[in-house]
């Protein structure tokens, strides 16, 4: 907790095992609640003893105990910083306690100090439950291992795992670190990493990332990654390093509070120097200690915090990551969606659905040669063309043209591979138009100067695009779809999501340049697969990466990553981030309407010092409690199924 909010330092908490073990996992454990408890039990003995008529000095006595107790929790940290040459709240409330002190009101200080360490243990206890979910993820890590070696098991520590260690790991288990299955067959819980209900089917040559839960068989995995460079430890590094960022809201509190400070202490002193010069200056002094309390900014300088840190754990918990308060300001305030086509709102999965042959080529000679240029290549499509060849010899002298396709030598012969208008269609351009309309991405081959084929290959629509869209659009966002690939394809997928706005042909330069298009017109979030997409994402208000775990560019470019796979994350993210903001706004309003209310009525004697602080401290309270209320989130009911006529995806071009 911070002095700018008076409730204790402002230096980085150190994170490690360390710390978690200090800090307090119920709330009798928080110390300032402690101290306030004692406070109290000195402050109830010093008023019984006052109504049986006890000696006035035993009574102070007591008061002054209380006072001393209360404030220990924020007077030591206070003159350390004044020492610094910080001024901050704290500083506020040591010297409204001194004064009344003085003034003889100890009592009165009594009460400020018990009210106050009440606050700090409030919200010492908000930040640490809610900094919780952000840890989440380091405790699905396990400490131990099995690994085999030299034909042996061996149970080591996962922080001595190295990359291409063997690890067995029995059903039940979570797997130590990411890695590939060499051997075996099983489904993974991966809900507490991506917010995904259902088990994955995982098989030999798929990956799987620390942390996930091993189903029904136990596995082979081979490490890809060290404890210390895994997905998960890579995702906690990421939020660490973001925590820095700030958004406006939490900006603003903090450029209010930091001038208020000095700027009421002015004001102090010139309401107690002035009403003295006219009045009773006894009066007026403790009008103006009154004032240095009315106008704590604490409220105001915890009030957004509070909210990040809670909205940014819950976050996590729905497979959601939020890279810092910015990025949730920012996704607060989206009210356009721009949708990338490839692994966004398809599966990414393509696979070729039809060949057209022209002349006397056959269908096994068109793959032949389409997998031949497509060897080498990562792209989806070489995926799918690859998959449904039979058999094929590696071109030579292959090179890629940029938007168009593939040029190589294939049987000692010059041939191409590529998108229509590149290659001339005809005679297959009846064919290939049926394809197009079909949702397919069409895909041309020339050998030796001839067209001898077209390949369709089609990437099936998420499930739940659809009904994705349909939230999207009830929730009053403007969605647009951005595609590499033509027009007729990508107006036939549109179609099948319910997406209106559609541009097609698109190199990334032109989704950047959409992107920012929009952005003049609305708050705009770019949604991609972080690679490909990195221009657009970069330019977006809100760049929402999908399918961030095992992707390292996702992580890096978007402010925000969907680490599952399931869609349906996206409206939920948007309306979290909505709500998120709406309370911050609260917050920030209460606190600053609290300040203008108390100071006048401070000023002129309307409350005393125990009301006002009174006021005050239950504000905090107030604003803490709505904070926390971001930390609510309803994680996703299970898919649901949607009918296969939603109409197919493709691949990009």
């Amino acid at each position: 907790m911070s002095d700018a909010c008076g409730c204790g330092s402002t230096e980085p908490r150190e994170q490690g095992a360390e710390e978690e073990e200090r800090e307090p996992q119920r709330l009798w454990q928080v110390s300032e609640l402690r101290f306030a408890a004692a406070a109290g039990v000195f402050l109830l003995a010093a008023l019984i003893a006052g109504l049986a008529g006890a000696p006035e000095t035993a009574v102070i006595a007591m008061n002054a105990v209380a006072l001393a107790v209360g404030a220990w929790t924020f007077v030591p940290g206070t003159l350390k910083r004044l020492a610094k040459g910080k001024i901050g709240v704290g500083t506020l409330m040591t010297i409204a306690a001194v004064g009344a002190v003085i003034l003889g009101e100890v009592a009165e200080a009594a009460m400020l100090a018990f009210l106050y360490s009440i606050s700090e243990g409030l919200e010492e206890y908000a930040l640490v439950r809610t900094r919780r979910g952000l840890r989440a993820l380091l405790s699905l890590v396990p400490t131990q291992a099995t690994v085999l070696r030299d034909g042996a098991q061996h149970v080591v520590e996962v922080a001595d795992l190295r990359v291409g260690d063997v690890l067995l790991v029995r059903p039940g288990e979570r797997v130590a670190t990411d890695g590939m299955i060499r051997s075996g067959r099983t489904s993974m819980d991966v809900s507490a990493l991506t917010g995904e209900s259902m088990p994955v089917e995982a098989d030999a040559g798929d990956a799987v990332y620390a942390g996930s839960i091993n189903g029904v068989g136990a596995i082979e995995v081979e490490a890809t990654a060290t404890a210390a460079d895994n997905s998960l430890a890579k995702i906690v590094a990421i939020v660490e390093a973001e925590q820095a960022r700030k958004g406006a809201a939490q900006r603003l509190a903090d450029r209010i509070a930091k001038p208020l400070v000095p700027g009421i202490m002015i004001l102090a002193a010139v309401i107690a120097v002035v009403g003295s010069l006219a009045d009773d200056p006894r009066t007026w002094v403790e009008r103006a200690l009154v004032v240095l309390v009315a106008a704590s900014p604490c409220a105001l300088a915890i009030s957004v915090p509070v909210t990040v840190v809670a909205a940014i754990g819950a976050a996590s918990r729905l497979g959601v990551l939020v890279k810092g308060g910015a990025a949730l300001e920012a996704l607060g305030r989206i009210r356009a969606i721009a949708l990338d086509k490839t692994g966004t709102l398809t599966r990414n999965t393509p696979a070729v659905v039809d060949v057209a042959t022209a002349g006397e080529a056959t269908r096994e000679r068109v793959l032949a040669v389409a997998a031949a240029l497509e060897a080498r290549s990562e792209h989806p499509l070489a995926r799918a063309i690859l998959a449904a060849s039979t058999g094929h010899q590696d071109a030579t002298d292959v090179e890629a043209v940029t938007g168009a396709g593939l040029t190589g030598t294939v049987d000692g012969r010059p041939a191409r591979l590529g998108r229509p208008g590149w290659i001339e269609a005809a005679p297959l351009a009846d064919q290939v138009t049926a394809m197009q309309e079909a949702g397919a991405t069409a895909v041309l081959i020339e050998h030796d100067g001839t067209l001898i084929g077209a390949i369709a290959v089609r990437d099936d629509l998420r499930p739940e695009a659809a009904e994705v869209v349909a939230r999207l659009h009830a929730g009053g966002y403007t969605v647009a779809m951005l595609t590499g690939d033509n027009a007729r394809t990508a107006h036939a997928l549109a179609a099948a999501a319910g997406i209106e706005q559609v541009h097609a042909d698109l190199r990334p330069q032109d989704k950047s340049a959409i992107v920012a298009d929009m952005r003049r017109a609305r708050p705009t979030a770019m949604v991609g697969d972080g690679v490909n997409d990195a221009p657009a994402l970069a330019v977006a208000d809100a760049g929402i990466a999908m399918g961030a775990i095992g992707t390292d560019v996702a992580i890096e470019t978007a402010d925000v990553a969907l680490m599952g796979e399931d869609l349906r994350h996206l409206p939920q993210a948007l309306a979290h981030a909505r709500r998120s903001r709406a309370i911050m706004l609260q917050n920030v309003g209460l606190s600053l309407a609290l300040i203008g209310v108390l100071i006048p009525l401070a000023a002129f004697g309307v409350l005393g010092l125990a009301a006002v602080v009174a006021v005050h401290e239950l504000a905090e309270i107030v604003v803490i409690g709505n904070g926390v209320r971001a930390g609510r989130a309803k994680p996703l009911p299970p898919a649901q199924q949607v009918s296969p006529a939603l109409a197919p995806a493709t691949a990009e071009a």
